[in-house]
C-alpha cells in the first residue's frame, strides 16, 4: 500500500493542508493508511493534532511516501522519479509561469494529478476551495472599497474600518464582521454619491455562491440585469445583480440567439463581449467566472479608459477572485497578497500601483484567498478529498496507464503519467519551453 505524504506549503500566508487531522486518523483507523507529515511551522494544524493518525514527522524528499498531497505549486528540486504528486498545478491553461515545472515533472518521470480536473460526469469540480475564495474575496473587496472611498473624501462610509480577513479567526467571526457592516449601512447610510449601490456577480458557481453567502448578510435587494437602468437610489440598502453567460456575451451574427452549449464550444469565434453595457450601473464587480483566452473578456482596457472619466461613473472596484492576469479583466495586471490585497490600475500609465490611490479602478486580486480562512477551508476541502485517498493508496502506479485502476474522476485528472502527458492533456506539449 502506498504511503501518503502531506506536503508543507511554502507560499507566503499559505497554511492550508490537503488532509486534516480528523480525516487522516479516520483513514489510518479504517484503511491502515500511513501518513508522513513534512515538518513545517506554518501549517494551520499542529503536528500533535495528527497524532491519532500515527503520522511520521519527517522530510518528504527521499522518503518512502510514494504519493504526495499538497495545495499549491511545488519547487522543481522537490520532484522525484516514480512518485505521484497531487496539487493545484495551474498548468491546464498553458500558464507560462508553470511550464518549467510541468516540463521538469515530465523529465523526472513523475506523475501529476490536478485537483482542478477531478470532476463529475457533468464537468463539475468535486474537490475545491472555490466557495472559500468567494467568502474571503468578498470581504477583502469591500474593505478595499472602504479605503478607496476614504481616498476620494467620502467619509464617513460604512465600509471604512472593516477588519482584514486575515485577522479574523473563523467564518463565524467573518460573518459577525458583516453583520456589523450591515448594521452600519442601516443606521448610518451610504454616501449619496455612490447610490444606488450595485454589486454585480459575474458567474454563479462555487466561487460566486461563496461571495454571495457573505454579501447576503447585508441589507440588499436582488435585481435582474434588465432592471439596472431603472433602480431608485437607496442610502440604507444595496443591490445585488448576478450575471450569467447570456449577459456577458452576444453572437456576432445579430440574427442568431445565444445558446450556452454553442458558446462553450465556439467562444470568441462566434461571440463578442457584451458586458460593458452593464458596467456603468455597477459600483462593485465580483469576477467569479472560469476564463481562458477562448472566450471574450468581461472588461477591456480600452473600455475602462473611455469610461473612467464619465461624470456619472459609479464603478470603483473589481473583486477579481478568478485572478487571471490580463484575462477576463484585462487590467488585472498582477496578483496580490492577503496583507495587501488591492492595487490601482493607473490608466494613463497602463500599470498597477499597490494600494487604493490613483486615477483608475481598484482591483482586489489575491490568488490564494482561501488561505485567509485556513482551518475551515482545509476541513471543507479534506471532506471530499479523503474519500479518494483509499483508492490512491491501493493503486499500482507502476503499470501502464491503460491498466491503472482508479476511479474515473481521478484517471481523468492525471495530467502526466510516468513522465508523459496523458491523451487529454497532449495539447500542453505545444506550451512547454523548448
Amino acid at each position: 500500500m502506498n504511503k501518503i505524504g502531506l506536503r508543507k506549503e511554502e507560499k507566503a500566508f499559505e497554511t492550508r493542508v490537503a488532509i486534516v487531522p480528523e480525516h487522516a486518523a479516520l483513514l489510518h483507523e479504517e484503511h491502515g493508511i500511513q501518513f508522513i507529515l513534512e515538518p513545517s511551522n506554518e501549517r494551520a494544524f499542529h503536528p500533535d493534532e495528527y497524532a491519532a493518525a500515527y503520522a511520521d514527522y519527517s522530510p518528504l524528499k527521499g522518503s518512502s511516501a510514494s504519493i504526495i498531497l499538497g495545495i499549491k505549486e511545488m519547487p522543481l528540486e522537490f520532484f522525484e522519479p516514480n512518485k505521484v504528486y497531487i496539487f493545484f498545478s495551474h498548468t491546464i491553461k498553458c500558464q507560462d509561469y508553470n511550464m518549467d515545472m510541468l516540463k521538469h515533472i515530465m523529465e523526472t518521470g513523475a506523475t501529476l494529478i490536478d485537483y482542478e480536473k477531478v470532476v463529475d460526469a457533468n464537468g463539475r469540480r468535486l474537490i475545491y476551495f472555490g466557495n472559500w475564495a468567494g467568502l474571503a474575496g468578498m470581504s477583502d473587496t469591500l474593505r478595499a472599497l472602504g479605503e478607496r472611498l476614504m481616498y476620494e473624501g467620502l467619509t464617513p462610509n460604512p465600509f471604512a474600518g472593516m477588519k482584514p480577513t486575515l485577522e479574523l479567526k473563523s467564518l463565524s467571526d467573518l460573518k459577525d464582521e458583516f453583520r456589523a457592516l450591515g448594521k452600519r449601512i442601516e443606521e448610518e447610510g451610504l454616501p449619496s454619491k455612490i447610490t444606488p449601490f450595485v454589486v454585480g456577480f459575474a458567474g454563479y458557481g462555487n466561487v460566486s455562491r461563496g461571495a454571495q453567502e457573505l454579501f447576503d448578510i447585508l441589507p440588499h435587494k436582488a435585481i435582474e440585469p434588465t432592471q439596472l437602468e431603472s433602480i431608485p437610489p437607496s442610502d440604507r440598502s444595496l443591490y445585488k445583480c448576478v450575471f450569467k453567460e447570456e449577459h456577458m456575451v452576444a453572437p456576432f451574427d445579430s440574427n442568431s440567439v445565444f445558446e450556452l452549449q454553442d458558446y462553450y464550444e465556439n467562444g470568441a469565434a462566434k461571440y463578442k463581449g457584451d458586458f460593458h453595457k452593464y458596467l456603468p450601473y455597477l459600483t462593485v464587480l465580483m469576477n467569479c467566472i472560469y476564463w481562458t483566452d477562448k472566450y471574450p473578456r468581461l472588461i477591456t482596457k480600452e473600455f475602462i479608459r473611455n469610461h473612467w472619466n464619465n461624470d456619472n461613473r459609479r464603478f470603483r472596484i473589481v473583486g477579481d477572485i478568478s485572478c487571471d492576469v490580463e484575462g477576463a479583466i484585462e487590467f488585472t495586471m498582477k496578483c496580490t497578497k492577503p496583507d495587501k490585497p488591492a492595487f490601482t490600475y493607473i490608466i494613463e500609465e497602463d500599470r498597477a500601483e499597490l494600494g487604493v490611490n490613483g486615477n483608475g479602478p481598484v482591483v482586489m486580486s489575491v490568488d490564494n484567498l482561501p488561505c485567509e480562512l485556513p482551518r475551515e477551508a482545509s476541513t471543507s476541502f479534506s471532506e471530499t478529498l479523503h474519500s479518494f485517498v483509499p483508492a490512491l493508496a491501493k493503486a499500482d502506479f507502476s503499470v501502464p496507464f491503460g491498466e491503472l485502476e482508479l476511479p474515473r474522476e481521478l484517471l481523468d485528472a492525471i495530467i502526466v503519467y510516468q513522465g508523459n502527458l496523458t491523451k487529454n492533456f497532449e495539447y500542453l506539449e505545444d506550451c512547454l519551453p523548448k
